[in-house]
């Protein structure tokens, strides 16, 4: 239920030519819209302009906006620095599965992984019905359980 889109200060002729080198030389389908803001309209209200670079070349910035128009994630890369879209979609999915679940998920994690039981959630009878799987507490604010997800599913 993600939908991507990205932005472009060149002009659409210009995307045409480098979806065909991308798809070539990456092995991949760019299958997503792209907006030219050749104007740099979009890129300047979203700050999305480096201030020392040339005018042309922009940041690579990613945003999450959920289904209520709230950004929950800014990602900003220099030109300099390829962007992994396997992160994006690990971003996503955590997102998403932290919506359901009262978890928080740690760095480096994956679907499928533990969890962290979110600290504000005290009540044990509470926490045995979401979590039958059980827990380790690490500490006392750090509650590990398994993946609750095993229903959930973020593809």
């Amino acid at each position: 239920d993600v939908k991507a889109i990205a932005l472009s200060v060149d002009p659409v002729d210009s995307h045409k030519e480098w979806i065909k080198d991308i798809n070539e030389t990456q092995g991949c389908a760019v299958n997503f819209p792209i907006i030219a803001d050749h104007d740099r309209k979009v890129s300047n209200l979203y700050d999305m302009i480096h201030p020392s670079a040339s005018e042309t070349l922009t940041v690579r910035s990613l945003f999450v906006i959920d289904p209520n128009k709230k950004i929950r994630l800014m990602i900003t890369y220099p030109a300099s620095t390829g962007r992994n879209f396997n992160e994006v979609l690990r971003v996503v999915d955590s997102l998403q599965m932290t919506d359901i679940h009262k978890v928080a998920t740690p760095g480096n994690w994956e679907p499928g992984g533990d969890v962290v039981i979110v600290p504000s959630l005290q009540d044990e009878d509470e926490i045995k019905e979401r979590f039958p799987q059980g827990y380790r507490a690490v500490k006392s604010y750090l509650r590990m359980t398994p993946d609750p997800g095993s229903n959930w599913s973020g593809d």
